[in-house]
């Protein structure tokens, strides 16, 4: 996995303000619920997390050929939760790569079967 630049706290307020975003607009869809989750912000539908803020990135759950697209752009990479083992499902976004929010939306409804 490629290092990534050492962040500044204006880059993680930055990545908190752009995740609020992204929880606003699911604010009003009653099968969404926000929370803490493995020690990160994330959002879940029908209690299961489909998208959450890890070290200033959006980590989302998406189907295996959408997150190998995004990483084949070169606007994500696999997650890797901290045991090395990398997740085919899931991606993570860094701050401007990508439309938070449009993708939270691919994400919601990829895990609650919705949009």
């Amino acid at each position: 996995m490629a290092s990534r630049p050492k962040s500044t706290d204006s880059d993680a307020s930055r990545a908190e303000d752009a995740f609020a975003r992204v929880t606003r607009a699911f604010a009003k869809d009653p099968d969404v619920s926000f929370g803490r989750l493995f020690a990160s912000d994330g959002l879940k539908v029908h209690d299961k997390i489909f998208a959450m803020l890890v070290r200033g990135s959006l980590v989302l759950k998406l189907p295996r050929p959408r997150v190998d697209g995004l990483i084949a752009d070169k606007k994500g990479e696999r997650f890797d939760p901290g045991h090395g083992r990398l997740m085919k499902e899931w991606v993570v976004i860094a701050p401007g790569a990508g439309d938070w929010l449009v993708l939270a939306r691919e994400a919601r409804a990829f895990v609650g079967g919705k949009g």
